[in-house]
C-alpha cells in the first residue's frame, strides 16, 4: 500500500512468448484502474517493450519497472503491494509466483495460460489463487476466468 492508502497491484510479466500475455495484462490493468487500484507492471525487457508499444500514450500503463528490481524492492522492504498477479506459462513463472507468495504481503493470483496451463497449475504448492486456462492465441478462455476472480479480488481489498 502507498502512503496515501491507495490500493496497489503488481502485475508480473515474464517472457512474452505466448501471445495472450500482453493483451490480458492490458485488460487486467484496465479492470484494476476502474476499481481504483493502482497497477504497477514489472516485467522482462521484452514484456515491457510490448506494453509500451501497445499503450504508447500510457492510457493504461502508468508505471513499469524491471521484474528483478521490483522483487529487490519488496525483499528490501522498500515497497509492497496489496495484490499481485503473476502471468505464468512456464516453470520460471511458477517460481516467480512462489517468490512473491513468500516475500510479499500481497494476495497472490497465479494466472496460468498456454498449452500446459493445467499441468503447471499442479506444480503450485504455495498459497495463492489459481486461475488457469488453455489460452495461447485466443485470450477469451483466460479473460472469462479472470473476470470471475476479479469480482471477488477487488471486493477483498
Amino acid at each position: 500500500m502507498t502512503e496515501n492508502n491507495e490500493k496497489t497491484a503488481l502485475i508480473l510479466l515474464g517472457c512474452p512468448q505466448v501471445p495472450v500475455q500482453t493483451s490480458m495484462a492490458l485488460y487486467l490493468v484496465h479492470g484494476l484502474k476502474e476499481q481504483g487500484i493502482r497497477p504497477v507492471i514489472a516485467g522482462t525487457q521484452a514484456a515491457r517493450k510490448l506494453m509500451e508499444v501497445a499503450d504508447p500514450d500510457r492510457h493504461y500503463v502508468s508505471e513499469m519497472t524491471d521484474l528483478d528490481a521490483a522483487i529487490d524492492e519488496i525483499t528490501g522492504k522498500q515497497r509492497d503491494f496489496d495484490l499481485c498477479f503473476v502471468f505464468i506459462h512456464n516453470d520460471s513463472g511458477v517460481a516467480y509466483a512462489g517468490t512473491m507468495a513468500y516475500i510479499s504481503k500481497a494476495r497472490v493470483y497465479a494466472l496460468l495460460f498456454g498449452e500446459h496451463a493445467e499441468e503447471l497449475a499442479g506444480e503450485i504448492e504455495f498459497p495463492c489463487e489459481v486461475v488457469a486456462a488453455k489460452a495461447v492465441h485466443n485470450p477469451m478462455p483466460l479473460k472469462r476466468k479472470l473476470d470471475e476472480v476479479m469480482q471477488w479480488a477487488v471486493s477483498k481489498r
